[in-house]
């Protein structure tokens, strides 16, 4: 029961002050327990908060796994990702909660807002050297895509091989990471 009212506090507190107002300590004290408690149930806050906005993969876990290979293929590695995802009707379901949730429900919305903003993108963007803007454009596409193919199911997409998704999103991926800088290039 400990667990679940510190998750409980965890979403009062995100909801009102969002994550970058919310702190581990105040997410103990909301709870009426001890900061130990809190790491050892959750980790990090932004485990906490992940857990709390019920996201279906923890990012700081994928982020490491996505940005790992070569960076030609980058805006694929995260097309196949996003498509794993979103197929599975287990993972896809807290993914539209959310979306449907922040429509009507500004505290929703702040959550999700933080979650994109602070969570995700951020880090995203930080870990490939990306425009936040272009990271955050580059998702709103994505989402569009998916919302389309599973949501709406909108033919040709909801009917599309996962690897002309790909051969779709790859390149609006892509194009999220700042152009190669050309080192073995002379002076010209």
């Amino acid at each position: 029961m400990t667990r679940d009212e510190i998750l409980a506090a965890a979403r009062r507190l995100f909801g009102e002050r969002g994550f970058d107002g919310t702190t581990i300590r105040a997410i103990a004290a909301e709870a009426g327990v001890n900061q130990g408690l809190v790491h050892h149930f959750f980790g990090t806050k932004d485990q906490i908060f992940i857990a709390s906005v019920n996201f279906p993969v923890d990012p700081t876990v994928i982020l490491p796994v996505i940005v790992e290979g070569p960076r030609e293929e980058f805006g694929q590695r995260v097309a196949r990702f996003l498509l794993s995802v979103w197929s599975q009707p287990a993972t896809r379901a807290p993914l539209l909660a959310l979306l449907r949730s922040s429509t009507g429900n500004p505290r929703a919305a702040a959550m999700l807002r933080d979650l994109l903003g602070s969570v995700l993108f951020s880090r995203f963007a930080q870990a490939t050297g990306g425009s936040p803007m272009r990271v955050s454009a580059a998702a709103g596409q994505v989402v569009g895509v998916m919302l389309l193919r599973y949501v709406v199911q909108v033919e040709p997409l909801a009917s599309a091989a996962d690897e002309e998704i790909v051969a779709i999103l790859a390149p609006v991926i892509q194009s999220c990471l700042p152009a190669a800088v050309d080192t073995t290039a002379g002076p010209g």
